[in-house]
């Protein structure tokens, strides 16, 4: 073969990254910058013709040359990427000057006419009426605000629950009512919308939409007729990306080994899809434009039943680029295809840039393309079967081009999911086949389809029993820092070890390090040294999106001020801090991330009893913490403003609700956070000053009640939202602030700003998302001392 044969075409791959960074710039700087881009890239463009006109007049263009490759990937990038930012610079501008996005900044609400773009997406967390919470997409029709109604497009989040918004199918029309937010991505959403109530006007589902969903419908049943509940929920995970049913204990499982990737539609899904289609048709004898042609039919029925949303689309079109370079081993095709498609997909759907599904596939193909080969040529130097060769090829390459993304998404790299993925590389194309026919069959006889489903079964035990091995690695997780910081860090490592690998020398000290730094890493993930502080007097526990926090009573008891989102990290947290006994539960506010974890804190546990504040609304939330006080055999309590509490040495003052309870049901979600408890609690380590999830107009009420509000350590109001009023933060004036806030949460809490305006006070922000549990104590010498499980001891 040619040198010429051997080099790979990357005349677009310029192109791609440009219109890729131009999609970004405008996405997040806005539509003026935009616009200079592309003047700027006109003018790039401009000068780089110009050589190239005089080169092809004159003859001296060498066409095929490096200088001439070089040279048009460049002018092709330039004029590409000016086309793609006067694109985002209209996109961005329209999302700007939207009707809807001024009512959104306001925090009003409005009646939104919508379609549904994509499934209902059950989110971690509980809805604030209890039920589960839903992540729907939907885009915009109409808005109905004071009586006028106002035709607009654009696209719109909405979280809502409840049966009625579960059993949404895409394509779907509906009117809702509901209160408005701003997007906390710069995605080209107009706006998020909380729905206070069930849909209204829903029309009918397109009929591919309704012969999709009856197909996933029936896989879902087949499964769980003849599996367990976790293989069950597994199955369809697999298959079409459908994990509704999945525990989300397996979910974290697979989180923590590195194995998510497979519960997502993604090009691996299509490539099993359409090599099996092309494995059968060329079994049979059918020729190469038949088979073609039954492989196309194939990817368009798997589109459908897995939802033809842009994600399921770039799968589509990075799984067939996949197939291609596996199948040809022609990666100087597979390169411009690669890049091709992102360019395609990006001018089709521009919120792509941002979305790190994306960015992760993209990368992963590459990867496949370009890394895999290279490593499987070294690996079968070394005496490897082709085999384990390619299957540990594959895996390396993933891990080495994605980690980086991982890292500036979670802030974690999983140091297992490599062992992980080679260990199921061998069961995961057998469950996508047999779930696909699984699928095929259930469509027309769910009992045939129940007997087929059950092959699947041992790959899929196997299949969950190395996510539960891996997952439970003492320090399989590592945690780094978020965004940009944690990508260079990241990158930086695994090109340190990728140059350490080439020598055996350096191999070995590698190995010497890793070991060294597993005897000390190993045995503080199995035991936290130094927690729980000695002295704790306040703790906030890691408990996620949501509100966990315990004061300690000075006599081996404790109150607990609301109770997480879900039982088990509350549970957790309670147990490593060894709180046994429980004077009093309060619950600050009727909304599910404070109540929803309430079980985990009854259980086991010997508890006072419950208390709540004077309202009784959302009516969901009080008969889920009634009923499980009820459950527990503890009393339930109310709790008014000016109520006074003294457990041992922990004295407490209900401060707040100060504005009045709505009467009507239907407003009662949006007062909710205004009816929080506001409870100073005076401790041997200072006053702390608890808020739930109060908001401006509850804190000016508390600001004109004269009532002192100073204290040393300020719980952060509704996980540090931009609903926090600048001369409340300066009445208490905190030397700690301490946000309770899951990891990676939709609402982008806390808000940079509300922290800015904190630190600018001179106090020390503790997040439970960075720095886990966090403790409050008083040290030896009487300062004030901040603990994180986490990240060690700030004093001040």
């Amino acid at each position: 073969m040619t040198e010429r044969e051997h080099q790979l075409d990357l005349r677009l791959v310029p192109a791609a990254l440009v219109s890729w960074g131009v999609m970004l710039l405008g996405l997040h700087a806005g539509w003026r910058c935009a616009v200079v881009v592309a003047v700027v890239l006109a003018c790039v463009g401009t000068v780089l013709a110009v050589p190239i006109l005089v080169r092809r007049r004159t003859g001296a263009d060498a066409r095929g040359s490096r200088w001439a490759m070089i040279a048009a990937g460049l002018l092709a990038a330039t004029l590409i990427g000016s086309g793609f930012a006067v694109a985002i610079a209209v996109r961005t501008h329209a999302v700007e000057a939207h009707p809807l996005a001024e009512r959104a900044e306001a925090g009003g609400s409005a009646t939104l006419s919508v379609i549904v773009d994509d499934d209902p997406k059950p989110l971690r967390s509980a809805g604030f009426g209890g039920g589960r919470q839903l992540m729907i997409r939907a885009s915009l029709r109409a808005v109905t605000d004071r009586g006028t109604e106002i035709r607009a497009g654009g696209a719109v989040l909405v979280f809502a629950e409840g049966p009625e918004w579960a059993a949404l199918l895409p394509g779907q029309r509906l009117t809702l009512r509901g209160r408005l937010d701003t997007p906390q991505r710069s995605d080209l959403t107009v706006a998020v919308v909380r729905a206070t109530g069930p849909p209204s006007g829903v029309g009918p589902p397109p009929v591919i939409q309704r012969w999709a969903g009856a197909i996933r419908d029936r896989l879902a049943t087949a499964t769980a007729a003849a599996l367990p509940a976790d293989q069950a929920g597994l199955l369809p995970g697999l298959v079409v990306g459908d994990v509704s049913a999945l525990p989300q204990e397996v979910k974290d499982e697979f989180t923590a080994a590195g194995l998510s990737h497979l519960t997502a539609v993604s090009g691996a899904n299509i490539s099993i899809v359409l090599g099996a289609v092309l494995l059968v048709v060329r079994g049979i004898g059918v020729g190469p434009r038949a088979g073609a042609l039954l492989a196309g039919v194939a990817l368009a029925a798997f589109v459908v039943v897995a939802r033809p949303s842009p994600s399921v689309l770039r799968a589509a079109a990075m799984g067939c680029i996949a197939l291609l370079a596996l199948t040809t081993g022609r990666r100087k095709q597979a390169i411009p295809a690669l890049a091709g498609s992102v360019i395609v997909l990006l001018a089709l759907f521009p919120a792509l840039a941002v979305d790190f599904g994306f960015a992760l596939s993209a990368a992963a193909t590459a990867g496949l393309v370009l890394v895999s080969p290279v490593l499987v040529e070294r690996l079968r130097a070394r005496g490897w079967p082709r085999w384990l060769a390619e299957t540990w090829a594959v895996a390396v390459a993933a891990f080495v081009v994605t980690a980086p993304l991982v890292a500036a998404m979670s802030g974690t790299v999983s140091v297992v999911s490599i062992v992980a993925n080679v260990l199921v590389a061998p069961v995961v194309a057998p469950i996508t086949i047999v779930g696909a026919v699984t699928a095929i069959l259930a469509s027309v006889w769910l009992p045939a389809a129940a007997l087929v489903v059950r092959i699947a079964g041992p790959p899929l035990w196997w299949l969950l029993e190395v996510a539960d091995r891996a997952a439970a690695v003492p320090g399989g997780t590592v945690v780094v820092a978020g965004g940009l910081t944690g990508a260079v860090i990241v990158s930086v490592g695994v090109v340190l070890a990728g140059l350490a690998m080439r020598y055996r020398s350096s191999r070995r000290m590698l190995l010497a390090l890793g070991i060294g730094v597993a005897t000390i890493w190993v045995p503080t993930r199995l035991y936290s040294p130094g927690w729980p502080a000695a002295g704790w007097r306040f703790v906030a526990c890691d408990a996620g999106q949501g509100d966990g926090l315990v004061l300690a009573a000075g006599d081996g008891r404790a109150v607990v001020v609301d109770a997480g989102p879900e039982p088990r990290a509350m549970d957790q947290c309670l147990r490593r801090l060894g709180v046994d006994e429980i004077a009093l539960v309060i619950i600050t506010h009727l909304h599910a991330d404070h109540y929803g974890g309430l079980d985990g804190v009854l259980g086991d546990r010997a508890v006072g009893a419950v208390a709540i504040g004077p309202a009784d609304l959302p009516r969901g939330g009080f008969r889920f913490v009634s009923a499980a006080a009820s459950r527990a055999g503890a009393g339930l309590l109310r709790l008014e403003p000016g109520r006074e509490l003294t457990v041992a040495d922990l004295r407490m003052t209900v401060l707040g609700p100060l504005v009045p309870t709505p009467r009507d049901p239907a407003a009662a979600d949006d007062a909710a956070n205004d009816g929080s408890l506001v409870i100073m609690a005076e401790t041997p380590a200072g006053r702390i000053l608890l808020t739930g999830d109060v908001e401006e107009s509850g804190q000016r009420a508390l600001l004109r009640s004269g009532v002192s509000l100073r204290a040393d350590v300020l719980k952060l109001p509704h996980h540090g939202s931009r609903t926090t009023a600048p001369e409340f933060l300066a009445a208490v004036r905190p030397r700690v602030a301490v946000v309770s806030v899951g990891a990676d949460n939709l609402f982008g809490h806390p808000n940079p700003g509300i922290v800015a305006k904190v630190g600018a006070l001179g106090a020390v922000t503790m997040r439970t998302d960075r720095d886990g549990d966090v403790a409050v104590v008083r040290s030896g010498s009487g300062a004030l001392a901040v603990v994180g499980r986490s990240h060690g001891t700030i004093v001040r």
